[in-house]
């Protein structure tokens, strides 16, 4: 699912009407009625309520006006509270405010009531709240900046009202890419938008305020979105789906890949052996576990169909640039490398990442500890061979970034994304809404997980699907998909059978 921009939006709409000669009226009237046929199925016995459209003067208003017209001709009662002055209204959306004053007056059950100012809003509010449910359609996706004046007090009734309330394209006062409030913003029941969702409607809190997200076509032909390259979307399963062929019937475990994994260290042997698992249960053919000597027997009871491979050691239960040789030779014949979960940030250790870092011949799948090892020097990633899909947290990618957890959570597509580009990578940024960068600027928002993941290891498993993936001849780009979609998948299925704890 395509995820627009407010300014993509726009200039597909201005090629749509210059281009196409298709109308900015046609586009408004075919929005209107599109929200009105989800408004129908989202809120049942629409005909026995008292419903209000709150309309600014713009072309969101003028949506909420096609969507008054219909609702008048079902002889539903209604009534337009425009937040303006009829005579500041222009464009479609004075059209259709014309139309609509047309219908009030020949069914006499509706209304247009203009409230221009603070003063006028403060004598109506008690007949605004006289309605069963409210159409937000005061402002769209163009907004920039925070809501104020009597529009702001406007959306505090409407959120503290507790009734029902439909936004039209995007909940009032939510920023139509980043998802965040600009000052205050409607708390939605369902929202209906036009063409394509928006970031803002799918990114933490957006989701929040949007509520059951629909979207409408509404004319725009899909070449011109390919057009302005839309870069960012939503994963969804038939995608994901679509990615996994049946197994031939003469496949054996030599059909779907070795994966190497290079992890663990002295306290961190759970980690290894969590990724090693979870790759050989997403359909890997053969993993084989590098980890140092004296933790082997250790690990193996944790082990049963995973290979291990003991590793000389410089220090007693750490690896260092004195196993290169060793993994160098256990690569061959292996499609790609899981490097870092609990793998330790000794100094040798961190020679010894970097060092696989420039020689691997199979691509990378880096976590944890292997992030840890090359934050104080994250140019060695430009001299990779080989595909890299970096996982971290938020920690880590501060850690990577010399920035603070704060400022990476507070514009995580942006870091991403950037990131991903000056370092030729994959990017997972892992949290609530994890986001796959890749380097040429697209970007993917995972729709699956929740909190019952906040748990430690669960990064460690993530690492070994991906790179299970990957083995199994999945592209980097599909397995990262693959692996962070169906992990999240994995704990809501989780979540409805115990809860979103103790996974």
């Amino acid at each position: 699912m395509l995820l627009a921009t407010a300014n993509q939006m726009q200039a597909m709409d201005k090629e749509t009407i210059e281009s196409f000669g298709i109308p900015g009226l046609v586009l408004m009237e075919n929005a209107g009625r599109g929200a009105f046929d989800f408004l129908l199925k989202q809120f049942k016995n629409i005909e026995m309520k008292k419903v209000a459209v709150i309309a600014g003067r713009g072309n969101n208003g003028g949506d909420g006006f096609v969507i008054a017209r219909y609702l008048m001709e079902k002889g539903i009662r209604v009534n337009t509270f425009l937040l303006s002055t009829k005579e500041k209204v222009s464009g479609d959306a004075k059209v259709n405010m014309t139309l609509t004053q047309k219908l009030v007056e020949k069914t006499q059950n509706s209304s247009i009531i203009e409230i221009p100012d603070a003063d006028t809003f403060n004598n109506q509010k008690i007949n605004l709240l006289h309605h069963d449910l409210f159409i937000d359609a005061i402002l769209g996706t163009g907004l920039n900046s925070d809501v104020r004046g009597f529009f702001k007090d406007v959306i505090e009734l409407l959120n503290a009202s507790e009734k029902p309330v439909f936004s039209i394209d995007i909940p009032s006062g939510l920023h139509s890419d980043t998802g965040q409030p600009l000052g205050i913003a409607v708390k939605a029941d369902a929202t209906a938008t036009f063409a394509y969702a928006k970031a803002g409607h799918v990114l933490y809190p957006g989701n929040i305020y949007t509520g059951n997200l629909h979207i409408i076509d509404i004319g725009i032909p899909k070449y011109i979105a390919q057009k302005k390259e839309v870069k960012l979307s939503l994963i969804e399963q038939k995608e994901i789906a679509a990615l996994f062929a049946s197994r031939s019937f003469q496949s054996h475990k030599g059909s779907f890949g070795h994966l190497l994994v290079i992890a663990g260290s002295t306290g961190k042997t759970g980690a290894a052996a969590l990724c090693s698992n979870a790759a050989m249960r997403c359909g890997t053919g053969l993993v084989t576990l590098g980890i140092g000597k004296s933790l082997n027997k250790r690990i193996e009871a944790l082990l049963i169909e995973p290979m291990t491979f003991p590793l000389p050691e410089k220090d007693k239960g750490y690896l260092s640039d004195k196993c290169f040789d060793d993994i160098s030779s256990l690569m061959k014949g292996k499609q790609a490398l899981a490097l870092g979960p609990g793998i330790g940030t000794k100094k040798k250790t961190k020679k010894l990442v970097q060092k696989l870092i420039q020689m691997s011949q199979i691509p990378l799948i880096i976590d944890a500890d292997g992030l840890n090892c090359v934050a104080e020097n994250p140019e060695v990633l430009k001299e990779k061979k080989v595909p890299a899909i970096l996982t971290p947290h938020p920690g880590e990618m501060a850690r990577l970034c010399n920035s603070s957890t704060s400022d990476i959570q507070a514009d995580r597509l942006n870091v991403a994304s950037q990131f991903a580009n000056t370092y030729d990578s994959i990017l997972i940024l892992k949290g609530a809404q994890t986001i796959i960068s890749l380097p040429d600027g697209r970007s993917f928002i995972c729709p699956t997980g929740n909190p019952g993941m906040a748990s430690g290891g669960m990064g460690d498993v993530l690492t070994g699907l991906i790179a299970g993936f990957c083995a199994q001849g999945f592209s980097p780009e599909n397995a990262s998909l693959a692996g962070v979609y169906i992990h999240g998948l994995c704990a809501d299925i989780l979540s409805e059978n115990i809860g979103s704890f103790g996974f």
